[in-house]
This record gives structure tokens, C-alpha cells and sequence, in this order.
């Protein structure tokens, strides 16, 4: 009975905390807040991410496999390219230039190192040897490879701007391609080729979630739909309500301004962390993966489209050239994931792997 009354408790939360989010929004917009309450303010947004993202499961569970993963990656996505670009509008002199390249970036080494790298280690531990299907995955990351190399790298070469920068041509080039190679790599992840995305037994035989759980209601279903876009909506504009404490805190620690970039995609990725492990705790790495893989394109596939349409209104330079640094860990990135997916096999070591680049990245985005 105790537990009834607990699970009862946490879904009231679930639904109560966007509305009050919201509610909060308005109150709080466009005034100064004392710290007592950017503290209140935080525990919303945090709590308005976690919503987002169980609604967006519940929905991803009744349309199935690859749609639920593809769901919950465009739903993160939407959160944080609302954070960039409302951070981004509020941002004052040369701070704004370089936020979505490092948030971008960020994404693409929290996706594709701590969701894959914690994922193979929860499945690892469990069963010693986490199987998915490598064609699926190595397309996925092939897919972000191309994407990521084309916006964030060669910006720092092309000499047409001055700086890391695409002038307007290369970066309306950039901004269709990507989004056309997001747009194609949906196309063949849920029309095509759908059986490439879904777990795999260790024999090879593909497994439908679908089939085996149950499904929610359409009335539930609606309802989660409904309130994944108020949570939504929530995240976006209490995340501007609290960029101001935000940028603050990273000035008063005496850290690089690249670290507020860490900080929104750390933000907006964790919900979708804690969700890759859950799946792959009951042996669905793929759809892991799936999340993993997903997001980073998303994140770049959509959020640099809106950026170059959204440069369009802002003074000052816009910086999406990855420095050296930043390039060798992306490289390593992509050279240690396509060893790990090569085979459809994955052990403990290569879960260390990953797990090391990531806190390489971590502590040099701290201390560089």
C-alpha cells in the first residue's frame, strides 16, 4: 500500500510540476531574483526537464521503436536550442559568439561518450557483453561524423571570415546540408530500414519491444502529448529566467566561458541519460544507442539551422570553429565509437573507453 501511495505521489508530480512551471514562468519573467528564489527556479526547471522527458517516453512507447528514441531525441533537442538561443538573445558583448558552438559540442561529447560509455557499462555489468545491430549504429554515427565535421571543424580552416567562422554562404550551406543529412538519416531510421534500430538478441534476432509491453492508453497518450509541449515550454523560459545566475556563477568561479555551454547541454541531457541507462539495464542497447547517436545529430542537425536563421537578427560574430584541443577529443570520439560499434559487440573495456574521453573532456573544459 505504501508503494502504491508513493507511485501515486510521483505521477501527481508529473502532472502538477509543468503547470506550476508555467505559472512560475510568468510570475518570474522579466524581473531580478533574489537568490532564494533562482534556487526555487532551478528546482522547477529541473523537475520541468524530468516531466518533459517521461511524457516524451510515455508517447515514444505507444508509436514503438526507432520512433520512441527519435521522439525523445527531437524533444531534448528542442530544449536546447531554446536554452542557446534565448541565452544567446540575453547575452551581452562576445559571449554569445561561441555558446552554440560549445554547447553543440558539448552535446555531441555527453551523447556520444557518457550516454554510450554509461550505457555499455550498465549492460556490461549485467550481461558481460552488450550486442546491438552495427549496421543501424554505424550509420547513426557515421551520419554524426559528417554532420560534426562540417559544422563544428571546418569553420576553424575556411578563410573566407575572419576567425572560426563560416561568412553567411558557408553557413546557410552548412545549415541545409546538415539538416538535410538529419532529415534523410530520419527517413531511413524509421521508413527504410527500421529493422537496423531495434534491439538485437545475441543470436542476431531482432527484438519489437512493442510486443512485448504494454501499451498506454490513447486517452493517456494525449495526455502525456499534451503536457511534454507545456514542459516544454516551461524548460525553454525558465532556462532564460535563470541564464543570468548561470553565466554569473561561471564568472565568480573564475572558469572559461565554454562552460556554460557544458552546463545547458549537462542540463538538458541528463534526463535522456537516465533514461539510456533504464532501457539499457533491461538489455536494450540499442535503443541506447539509438538515443545516444540520435541526440548528438539532433542536436546538430536542427540547432545550427536555427542558429543561422536566428544570426540573421544578431549583431557580432558567430564562432563554430572547434579550437585544436576540441578537434583532437572529436576525433578520438568518432575513431573510439567506430571501433566500438564495428562488430555489434561490446565489452566492459570498451565502456572505459568512452567513459575516459569523457572526463578528459570534462576536466579540460574546466581547466584547458
Amino acid at each position: 500500500m505504501s508503494r502504491l501511495r508513493d507511485v501515486q505521489w510521483i505521477d501527481a508530480l508529473r502532472y502538477a510540476v509543468p503547470v506550476l512551471a508555467v505559472v512560475t514562468l510568468g510570475l518570474a519573467w522579466g524581473r531580478v531574483l533574489p537568490p532564494v528564489v533562482v534556487v526555487v527556479v532551478a528546482l522547477l526547471l529541473a523537475g520541468a526537464v524530468l516531466s518533459a522527458v517521461h511524457h516524451a517516453e510515455v508517447v515514444a512507447h505507444r508509436v514503438g521503436e526507432p520512433f520512441g528514441s527519435l521522439i525523445l531525441a527531437v524533444a531534448v533537442t528542442v530544449i536546447e536550442v531554446g536554452l542557446i538561443v534565448s541565452m544567446m538573445v540575453s547575452a551581452e558583448g562576445g559571449s554569445a559568439s561561441s555558446l552554440a558552438r560549445d554547447t553543440v559540442f558539448a552535446a555531441v561529447m555527453i551523447t556520444c561518450n557518457g550516454i554510450v560509455g554509461l550505457s555499455l557499462l550498465v549492460a556490461t555489468m549485467h550481461r558481460r557483453v552488450a550486442v546491438f545491430n552495427a549496421v543501424g549504429t554505424g550509420s547513426a554515427l557515421a551520419t554524426v561524423a559528417t554532420v560534426a565535421t562540417m559544422c563544428l571543424v571546418l569553420p576553424t580552416f575556411t578563410t573566407t571570415a575572419p576567425g572560426p567562422a563560416f561568412s553567411p554562404p558557408q553557413l546557410w550551406f552548412a545549415a541545409i546540408a546538415s539538416l538535410a543529412l538529419y532529415v534523410l538519416f530520419v527517413v531511413t531510421q524509421t521508413i527504410q530500414y527500421r529493422q537496423d534500430f531495434l534491439p538485437v538478441t545475441e543470436e542476431g534476432k531482432v527484438i519489437d519491444v512493442v510486443e512485448h509491453d504494454g501499451l498506454p492508453s490513447t486517452r493517456l497518450t494525449m495526455g502525456s502529448l499534451v503536457l511534454l509541449l507545456v514542459a516544454l515550454v516551461a524548460v525553454v523560459g525558465l532556462a532564460k529566467v535563470e541564464s543570468p545566475a548561470v553565466e554569473a556563477a561561471v564568472r565568480a568561479a573564475g572558469l572559461p566561458q565554454s562552460v556554460v555551454g557544458v552546463v545547458i547541454a549537462l542540463l538538458v541531457l541528463l534526463p535522456e541519460t537516465l533514461t539510456a541507462l533504464r532501457v539499457a539495464r533491461r538489455g536494450h542497447v540499442q535503443i541506447s544507442l539509438n538515443l545516444g547517436f540520435g541526440s548528438a545529430m539532433a542536436s546538430i542537425g536542427l540547432t545550427i539551422p536555427t542558429i543561422a536563421v536566428v544570426s540573421i537578427w544578431l549583431s557580432g560574430p558567430l564562432l563554430l570553429g572547434l579550437g585544436p584541443m576540441q578537434i583532437v577529443l572529436l576525433a578520438l570520439t568518432v575513431a573510439v565509437a567506430t571501433l566500438t560499434v564495428a562488430s555489434g559487440r561490446a565489452t566492459l573495456l570498451h565502456a572505459g573507453v568512452h567513459l575516459v574521453v569523457f572526463a578528459a573532456f570534462l576536466f579540460l573544459a574546466i581547466s584547458p
